[in-house]
């Protein structure tokens, strides 16, 4: 595959109401000309640059500011893995999507990217199978990225929120585009002694979810299970909605368990939000905490109104730091939210109302 190590920069700065400007991260010329003019042959987006590696990325970003970044993962010298975190500092804002051949369904650098902070992932086909379809997805992931934000509701500083339940016996978040990132953040601030069970409908396909579910195990320091039929909900312990289902939760002889429906929702989501936050108000009413982390669209809303109608809390992640503050956006809009808070703090907020005696 023919390589050029050389930066090409294209056209000024963005202003205003311009095209969204991508930087082009790939070692491969064949990709980076490729890609760039699938970009160049959008309405909505423009090549800034095209780089073939981090080291000329970050040199680039000293000296530009850009919309979006497409990261390739296998390059020479460092990887594009070791590189994301330093690329979303040097891009002040930029959303990083993944578009590698490594960016499979269930890949564990797919889930790694996504916990690291990119916003989203696209595989890339090989050299001869670029093709009429590929160009369609990139677009619409494009798109989704810069998708607006939803009505601004003014953040809550921890200090006037209300005083959350001291007894909230579960916590329930959702999210979607970027919650991974957000979730590991909000985990890391969670003490391992915490032992409220964690409930979480993050919107992935079914492949990913083992994986995932080991990801929070290790970011949370507890154990992760994926949801099955009649999975007791113990102490201590996260739960994720499988790709396939529904997570709610019922009643039995012995606590609370899993119950995993198919229903179709109004989000068009699988798994949603809503049904996880409906059956948390009917089990848990007043005693339960839900979260709403960066996602696409208004999924968690309508659920977040019926644990709001029972008494609970809602705690949605601030627009600054969401990658799509759609559904924390939506949330907050409605009045719903009791504070709006970036990742860490709402870890931070939930460990300091509940600790084990």
């Amino acid at each position: 595959m023919a390589r050029n190590t050389n930066i090409v920069e294209v056209g000024p700065g963005a202003h205003h109401g311009a095209p969204a400007r991508v930087l082009i991260v790939d070692d491969s010329v064949v990709a980076r000309s490729v890609i760039g003019r699938m970009i160049e042959g959008t309405r909505h987006f423009t090549v800034a640059g095209a780089v073939s590696d981090a080291r000329a990325a970050l040199t680039f970003l000293t000296r530009h500011d850009v919309e979006i970044i497409l990261l390739d993962i296998e390059m020479p010298g460092v990887d594009g893995l070791t590189a994301l975190p330093d690329l979303l500092a040097a891009g002040r804002g930029a959303k990083v999507l993944i578009v590698s051949s490594s960016a499979e369904e269930g890949a564990a650098a797919t889930v790694q990217a996504l916990a690291l902070g990119a916003a989203d992932t696209l595989v890339k086909p090989g050299v001869g199978a670029f093709g009429g379809r590929f160009a369609e997805v990139l677009e619409e992931r494009l798109e989704r990225l810069m998708e607006p934000h939803a009505e601004t509701a003014p953040s809550l500083p921890t200090s006037t929120v209300p005083a959350l339940h001291d007894d909230f016996d579960i916590v329930a978040i959702g999210a979607s585009t970027g919650g991974i990132h957000a979730l590991s953040q909000l985990l890391r601030a969670i003490p391992q002694s915490f032992q409220v069970p964690i409930l979480v409908t993050q919107h992935l396909p079914p492949s990913f979810m083992s994986f995932f579910a080991a990801q929070l195990a290790v970011l949370g320091s507890r154990p992760c299970d994926v949801a099955a039929e009649c999975m007791r909900i113990r102490p201590g312990r996260i739960i994720v909605a499988p790709g396939t289902a529904h997570m709610r939760v019922v009643r039995t002889s012995e606590g609370t368990a899993i119950r995993l429906t198919e229903e179709r929702c109004t989000s068009g989501c699988m798994p949603s939000v809503d049904p996880m936050f409906e059956s948390i108000a009917e089990v848990y009413g007043a005693r339960a905490l839900g979260i709403v982390l960066s996602g696409m669209g208004r999924d968690g809303s309508e659920g977040a109104a019926r644990l709001v109608d029972a008494g609970a809390r809602i705690v949605v992640q601030d627009r600054e730091s969401s990658v799509v503050w759609g559904m924390p956006g939506s949330v907050a809009s409605a009045g719903r939210a009791s504070a709006v808070l970036p990742p860490e703090e709402i870890g931070k907020l939930v460990a300091s109302r509940r600790r084990p005696s």
